[in-house]
């Protein structure tokens, strides 16, 4: 919901950024690769119960998310690059409820359902880039990416909001994670009608 604003002030940015890393010889598929090291990297710092550690180690991912497509777009963006910040990003977004599930097992169900819902989200959100690709639709309005970004209630601004309150207050995980996983599923039945309105009258 929030990422069109929020990226049009960052992006600025994270060009700047992206020009002076590429001018220093770092490849964005390392920027990538490394980024979901250091995120992984949270979920035995979450099961140690070591939130503020994990917090930081989650705001570095997503520092690398952002950085790499600044990268490629200056040093060649490929397919593949693109296809692996993808990978990386869903595998994170999974792994964080996980350290939270292994630190406390009794938040398991909350966290399952919190991963359940993201599948949603996510199935919903690359299910619409395949058939955008197959007719030509392409927007720029969340930066240029490279597939289709269909938005929602729960986008990437959104989580990152999520894991933010949850590392700072761990004792409401629980909740957190229902309540946002609701918003998943509302963010998933707008994306599947938005799927109907743009591919279900083209055949």
């Amino acid at each position: 919901m929030f990422d069109a604003p929020i990226r049009r002030r960052i992006d600025p940015w994270l060009e700047r950024a992206g020009r002076w890393l590429a001018q220093a010889g770092i490849r964005a598929d390392h920027l990538t690769l490394g980024g979901l090291a250091v995120g992984l990297l949270a979920v035995p710092v979450l099961a140690a119960g070591a939130y503020m550690p994990a917090l930081l180690l989650i705001l570095f991912n997503r520092l690398a998310d952002g950085l790499d497509g600044a990268v490629a777009r200056r040093s060649g963006a490929s397919d593949f690059g693109g296809y692996l910040d993808i990978v990386s990003d869903f595998i994170f977004y999974a792994a964080v409820p996980f350290g939270f599930a292994l630190a406390d097992p009794g938040s398991a169900v909350a966290a399952a359902f919190l991963i359940f819902s993201f599948v949603g989200t996510g199935s919903a959100f690359l299910a619409y880039a395949i058939f955008a690709a197959k007719h030509g639709i392409s927007t720029d309005l969340r930066g240029r990416k490279s597939i289709y970004y269909l938005g929602g209630l729960t986008e990437g601004t959104e989580t990152i909001a999520l894991f933010v309150f949850i590392c700072l207050f761990p004792g409401y995980f629980v909740p957190a994670a229902y309540l946002f996983g609701v918003l998943c599923w509302l963010t998933t039945v707008t994306r599947i009608w938005a799927a109907y309105e743009t591919f279900g009258r083209r055949g």
